[in-house]
């Protein structure tokens, strides 16, 4: 596992206490895991995601990733309606551990209130969390 000094966390992108990333792009929100939380899971092998039209809130469950360790739970950053789902990660789920925040990213959503995103943790806020659970 990564030490928490070389867990990739950009700054341009809010932190869910439950290990979820969530980026504004415009009038949308793409959500994935965190740098940490795939390096932590180990190799991931499946991920169940919603269908676009979708709509959860805050804190819902809305799929599961798997890997050889664990099966983990997802829950949304914000609230909103999915749009787009990464399509990709069905037949290439180890995209998540390659690159979480690109490749990787799980769902967009339209955010049903924008203003969820204030109350997620900035990356240095992320960082000292997750550096307390080592």
């Amino acid at each position: 596992m990564k030490e928490i000094s070389e867990v990739n966390l950009p700054e341009d992108i809010r932190y869910n206490e439950s290990h979820e990333w969530a980026r504004l792009e415009g009038d949308s929100v793409r959500i994935g895991i965190s740098d940490y939380a795939q390096d932590s899971l180990g190799d991931i092998t499946y991920v169940e995601l919603p269908q676009v039209g979708d709509v959860f809130h805050k804190g819902e469950e809305f799929g599961t990733v798997e890997s050889t360790k664990a099966v983990s739970e997802l829950f949304m950053p914000v609230g909103g309606e999915v749009t787009a789902v990464n399509t990709d990660l069905a037949e290439a789920p180890e995209l998540i551990n390659q690159d979480p925040y690109a490749a990787g990213w799980l769902l967009v959503v339209k955010p049903e209130a924008p203003e969820e995103m204030e109350s997620l943790l900035k990356s240095e806020a992320y960082r000292e969390m997750v550096g307390g659970l080592e």
